[in-house]
């Protein structure tokens, strides 16, 4: 778990804001009974975690694809490679939807931006050498052209929500802290 305290107290407001701004409907399906805590949230999604991931074509049409999510400092990460479609996309238009699913235990649902943490043109993200020391030391230093084959994105969250009906369940899993 990387997250500070302020990127907790971040996270936890964002989860409040959103599950009060839902619609009734969902908010009959994720209750302050059935979702975790910033903290537990972190707890849960440490590693990889598949994402699915929703951008938009320049027609408006909605396409979903797979990435390797990493949950760092409250917000999802991934990459892919920069000649893929999701990468022409969100270039283009930078507005996105992950979700991450485990089976019918847990479910982390997020809309919002993203930004390239290493553009091939201009300055990368103040924190791309700390985040380029993880994703090396998680899939190995010559995994790929960390400089032109992949580029990496943050999802910067306006709207995410947690769904977790047996929170007892996902702590006798090690994922969080019941308490």
């Amino acid at each position: 778990m990387l997250e500070t305290p302020e990127d907790l107290k971040e996270l936890q407001a964002l989860l409040d804001a959103s599950l009060a701004r839902s619609t009734p409907h969902l908010r009959s399906i994720i209750s302050t009974e059935r979702t975790l805590t910033a903290e537990q949230v972190t707890g849960a999604l440490t590693g990889m975690r598949t994402l699915a991931l929703s951008t938009v074509t320049a027609k408006g049409e909605p396409r979903i694809s797979g990435v390797d999510g990493h949950f760092l400092h409250g917000k999802w990460h991934f990459g892919t490679a920069r000649n893929a479609a999701k990468a022409r996309h969100l270039a283009a238009r930078p507005a996105a939807s992950a979700a991450h699913m485990r089976g019918e235990d847990l479910g982390v649902f997020t809309h919002g931006t993203v930004e390239i943490l290493n553009p091939r043109d201009g300055e990368p993200a103040a924190d791309w050498p700390d985040l380029l020391a993880y994703f090396k030391d998680f899939y190995g230093e010559g995994a790929f052209d960390w400089e032109d084959e992949v580029v990496f994105y943050r999802l910067r969250p306006h709207w995410m929500t947690v769904y977790a009906p047996d929170i007892a369940k996902e702590a006798r899993s090690g994922g969080v802290d019941a308490g």
